[in-house]
């Protein structure tokens, strides 16, 4: 194999290692109303390249941020 198709698919799985941490990130800091449909996006982000990107389309919006303790305000 050519070095260069190597850091080429390198170059994917880390960008996509990198945007499936940020989905996880942003689903773990939602709330979705009740624990399945959580559940379910942590599943669907976890889909090998495509996951994050099936919930930055689907998903995204879905959840509300939680609201921090009235103590913060």
């Amino acid at each position: 194999m050519d070095k260069n198709i190597v850091l080429y698919i390198l170059l994917i799985f880390g960008i996509s290692l990198g945007l499936t941490m940020l989905a996880l990130i942003d689903i773990i800091k939602k709330d979705f109303g009740s624990p399945a449909p959580k559940i379910l996006w942590h599943f669907i982000a976890l889909i090998p390249l495509v996951g994050w990107l099936i919930y930055l389309i689907f998903g995204y919006r879905k959840g509300r941020k939680k609201s921090l303790p009235s103590k913060f305000h």
